[in-house]
C-alpha cells in the first residue's frame, strides 16, 4: 500500500467527530477522502448525502468506515462490499448476529476485508491485563460499568428503540474487554434487565456468568463515570480502570494511561494491516453475550426516562 489509503466516513455524528476524524487525521496510513451523512460534514472533505451516489462517483476510495447506528448499518455495509469496498464496522457490528454472518460471507467470497471493531479492546491496559491473566486461575470477576446516557448520547432516542441496545451500547464495551482478557470463556446464566416504562431497551442490567463472573451496567449515573473490571486470581488481584486504560495489580497502577484517545488510532492501524493482506477480523463473542442477556433476562419495569 503505497502512501495513504483513501477512506470514506459514513455517519457524521458525535462518535465520528470525536474519535474517527481525529484518528484518521493523525494516521500515516489513511486519508479522509469523503463523508456521507444526511446532516453532518467535515470541513474541507467532499461530502455526500446519498450513499449510492458516493459509491457510483468515488470508485477511487477503497475503504468505507460505517459510524451510523446499528439498525441501518447492514444495508450500507452490504452495498459497500458488493461494490468492492473494504468495510470497517463501528461497534456493535450489527443489529443482529445473522446479518453480520452474512457480511462475513460476502467479504470472504469477494476477497475483501471486514473489520468488526471493538474500540475498548484497544484501550492502553487491555493487552497487559491479558498477558498477566494468561495461565492464571480466575476465582471471580466483576464488571462495574455505570455512565450517564445524557452525556454520551444527548437526545439520541434511537438508543432506546429496538436495535439500539440501551445500556448494552456501553456495556458491550466491557464485554469486549472481558472476552479478550479472560483465559477461559464464560457463558451467561442469569440476567436482570431494567426497562423504563416508556422505552424499548434496558437502562440497567445485572448479569451473572459461569466462572463466578458478574456485571452491573447502569446508564443513569451522574457525576464521575465508572468503567471498572476487577478480577481475583490465584496470582493476586487485577483491576482495569478508565474503561481498560489503567491496569492495577494488587492495588498498584502498573500499566496504561489515563486517556481513551489511543483506542481509535489503534483500530485504524489494525484496519491498515487487514487491508494490506485482504484479511478480516470479526469476533462476535461480546455481541453473543448481549443477545443471550436479551433472551434469558427477566424484565423489570422502572420509572420513565426522558432526556
Amino acid at each position: 500500500m503505497a502512501g495513504k489509503t483513501k477512506v470514506a466516513l459514513v455517519g457524521i455524528g458525535k462518535i465520528a467527530l470525536d474519535q474517527h476524524v481525529p484518528a484518521i487525521a493523525a494516521s500515516a496510513d489513511w486519508e479522509l477522502a469523503a463523508t456521507v451523512s444526511r446532516k453532518g460534514s467535515v470541513s474541507g472533505v467532499p461530502a455526500f448525502t446519498d450513499f449510492a451516489a458516493f459509491l457510483a462517483e468515488r470508485s477511487d476510495i477503497p475503504v468505507v468506515s460505517l459510524c451510523m447506528p446499528p439498525v441501518p448499518r447492514f444495508d450500507y455495509a452490504k452495498a459497500a462490499l458488493l461494490a468492492g469496498r473494504h468495510v470497517i464496522l463501528e461497534k456493535p457490528p450489527g443489529a443482529t448476529l445473522a446479518e453480520v454472518h452474512e457480511l462475513q460471507a460476502i467479504a470472504s467470497q469477494s476477497g475483501l476485508s471486514l473489520f468488526a471493531t471493538w474500540h475498548s479492546r484497544m484501550a492502553h491496559a487491555v493487552a497487559p491485563a491479558k498477558a498477566w491473566l494468561r495461565g492464571a486461575t480466575v476465582k471471580q470477576a466483576h464488571i462495574t460499568w455505570r455512565e450517564d446516557v445524557r452525556k454520551w448520547h444527548p437526545g439520541q432516542d434511537w438508543v432506546f428503540e429496538p436495535g439500539g441496545m440501551g445500556v448494552f451500547d456501553p456495556g458491550i464495551n466491557a464485554l469486549s474487554i472481558l472476552t479478550e482478557i479472560l483465559p477461559q470463556p464464560v457463558h451467561l446464566t442469569k440476567a436482570r434487565l431494567e426497562f423504563p416504562e416508556n422505552r424499548q431497551t434496558p437502562i440497567a442490567a445485572q448479569l451473572t456468568f459461569s466462572g463466578n463472573v458478574t456485571a452491573d451496567f447502569d446508564w443513569r449515573q451522574e457525576g464521575p463515570q465508572t468503567w471498572d473490571i476487577a478480577v481475583s486470581t490465584d496470582k493476586g488481584e487485577l483491576a482495569l480502570r478508565m474503561g481498560g486504560n489503567v491496569l492495577e495489580i494488587n492495588g498498584e497502577a502498573t500499566a496504561g494511561e489515563n486517556s481513551i484517545m489511543g483506542e481509535y488510532p489503534s483500530l485504524y492501524a489494525r484496519m491498515a494491516e487487514l487491508v494490506r493482506v485482504r484479511a478480516s477480523d470479526v469476533d462476535l463473542s461480546p455481541m453473543v453475550h448481549v443477545a443471550d442477556a436479551l433472551t434469558l433476562g427477566s424484565r423489570i419495569t422502572t420509572a420513565a426516562f426522558h432526556f
